[in-house]
This record gives C-alpha cells, structure tokens and sequence, in this order.
C-alpha cells in the first residue's frame, strides 16, 4: 500500500488556519512560560502568559476575518485600515494580561495615562508577528493557486486550439458557407460571392491566429464575431437579425478571445437555422459590481433537456467547452448558466471586470 507524504501547505485551508493558529499560540504560552521559570517566577505565574495567548488567540482572530474582508484593497489601503486594529489588538490583550500580572508584580500596575500608552505597545510586536505570519500564508497560497491556475490555462491552451476547430470551423459550417458561395457563383452574383469568399478567409485567418490565452477587449471581441455574423448574415440574409445591447462601460473590459463565438454559432444552428422564418439573436453586455455579465439571447425552440440551469450530459459541445475555460481561468470568480426562456434561450456568463493585462502597470 502507497503512502504520499503530503505538504503542510496543502492541507484544506481551513484546516491549516486552525493548526497553525492554535500551534504558534500553544508555542507562544510554552515559550513565555518557559522563560518565566528560567527568572525564577513562582508557580502560579503560568496564568500570566497562559492569559496572553488565550487573548491574543481571540483577538487576532478578529484581525483575521478583517484582513479577509479587506483583502482586495491595494497593500497600502491595507496597510492604513490594520494599523488602528493592531494596535487595538496589542492593547486589549495588555490590558487582560497586566490583570493577571498585577498580582505577581505590585510596580506593574500603570500609574499615569503615559504609561497605560506605553504598556498597550507591550504585545505589538506579538500581533505584528501573527499579521505578518498569516499575510505570508495567504500570499503563498495565492501565488501557489495562480500558478497552478496559470499552468492548467496553459495546458488547456493546446486543447482549446483543438476544440476550436471543432466547434468553431467545423465541416458543417464550411460545407454550407462553401455551398452558399457555390451557389452564389452559379447564380453570377460574382459580387455577392466575392464578398462572402472574403469574409470567410478573414475569419479562418482570426480563429488561426488568434492565441486562445488572449485577453481582448469587448469591441475586439464583437469585432471578431461580426467577421463570423456577416457570413452567416449572407448565408440566412433577412432570417437572421441581430441586436447588441451593450453598455457604454463594457466596451473596454477584457475577456478571453473568441469566447463569445460559439454561444453566438450554437445559437444560429438551434435557432435560427431551424425556423423556417429564422430568428433573433441578442447579445448583451453590462456591469454587475465587479463582474461583467455577458448574455446571448435567441428566440429559437428552447431546450427541453436542460436540467436547472445546466446541461444535460452529451449535450452543448461548445457552451460545455465555454464553460470549462471561463472555470480554468478564472476559478469561483465566474459563472456559467444556461435557461430557457418564454421564447427560446438565454446563455449567461458571469466574469471579472477587468480593463488591462493582468500584470501590467
């Protein structure tokens, strides 16, 4: 039977807080109390240092969920929101600690406002410690957990080049632009079928060139999809209409390239594609907070095999694809959700809102 060593560090978080959190202060009593018989304090003196760590157990927990709470500000704004907690954290844990003292030390008790000043700097450096301690983990964890999320990125970038072609220049999709153009020559709308040849090689030239990693902003992506809706525009002419509903801020957020396109394609092909009138598309972008909410709205047939709001197995190649990329990249930050409506369907993606390169200056 195999047995894996498995690193402090990658034990559930939870877990980690609690053992390191309650070992250093179990560490801090030992060592405080070890210190106090090596001068020579009586017996009794344990409570003293024993209170210590009880209090600084429960204050920096409050420091804890602060620092949590505050997390996303930048490290100055951090900075100046914890220095009055930490000092507060250093006063209340003197205060609780000298009560015990007192009895072992008669000059101890603080006879002026200075010297109560002075004493609440008694366990600053204690709780600074813990600060820093616990600001190191985390930053570690969250440097562990970006180049992890970096490395699966990377990895699923061969795969999503792959599947691109799959999805996005399929032969179903070749064959019948390549019949329309045909058609187009037959019938001498040379113009016509000149225009459609061109739009055609200036979409596979953007779906080949174009990194899966990279990061483009919203007018770039609709862009790239309007290469791909003006072939399918010739193809269906007035059976395919398109609105945007786009708010004004959402044009410079950053998303994955070619996100968009095969809920756009999945929509031409169930919707419109299998109406004889054809059918509308809608694409919709705004601000929630700090996530852009991406949709494509079709007024097609609906799904009748969606369970909640979600997939069923084998079924939606590419929003299962769309899915999969926006976990890998960005985590629990996103969200992916797929509804029927009273007409037709409704296809929701929830993402950072972000507006340059991450690692820029």
């Amino acid at each position: 039977m195999a047995i894996t060593a498995t690193h402090p560090l990658d034990l559930p978080r939870q877990h980690l807080f609690w053992i390191f959190h309650s070992a250093g202060w179990l560490g801090y009593f030992g060592q405080s109390w070890l210190s106090a018989i090596a001068y020579g304090k009586p017996s009794g003196y344990w409570i003293v240092p024993f209170t210590a760590a009880c209090t600084g157990f429960v204050v920096t927990l409050g420091l804890r969920y602060l620092l949590r709470a505050c997390w996303g500000l930048s490290p100055r704004k951090l900075l100046m929101t914890m220095i009055v907690p930490i000092l507060a954290s250093s006063a209340v844990m003197d205060l609780t600690t000298r009560t015990m003292l007192v009895r072992f030390c008669d000059t101890c008790a603080p006879t002026s406002r200075m010297a109560y000043i002075a004493y609440s700097l008694t366990y600053i450096y204690v709780v600074l410690a813990w600060v820093g301690l616990y600001l190191g983990i985390k930053y570690y964890r969250q440097l562990q957990d970006e180049t992890q999320r970096a490395l699966a990125a990377r990895t699923m970038a061969h795969q999503a080049q792959l599947k691109m072609l799959r999805y996005q220049l399929n032969p179903h999709f070749l064959f019948n632009t390549l019949n329309a153009i045909s058609t187009l020559v037959l019938d001498r709308d040379n113009a016509t079928a000149n225009r459609m040849v061109q739009g055609l090689s200036s979409f596979l030239r953007h779906s080949l060139d174009n990194d899966p990693m990279q990061r483009v902003t919203l007018r770039q992506e609709l862009d790239a999809l309007t290469l791909y809706l003006d072939i399918e525009k010739i193809r269906f002419a007035e059976r395919l209409r398109i609105e945007t509903d786009i708010d004004e801020d959402c044009w410079r957020a950053l998303l994955p390239s070619l996100l968009m396109q095969p809920l756009v394609e999945n929509a031409i092909k169930y919707a419109v594609a299998k109406q004889v009138a054809g059918g509308l598309l809608r694409i919709e972008a705004e601000r929630d907070g700090d996530q852009l909410v991406l949709r494509v709205i079709d007024d097609g047939p609906g799904c009748s095999s969606l369970e909640g709001n979600q997939l069923p197995p084998g079924k939606g190649v590419g929003l299962r694809n769309t899915r999969e990329r926006l976990n890998v990249l960005y985590g629990e930050e996103s969200s992916f959700s797929v509804r029927n409506r009273a007409r037709g369907i409704e296809v929701e993606l929830r993402l950072p809102f972000e507006t340059k390169q991450l690692g820029g200056d």
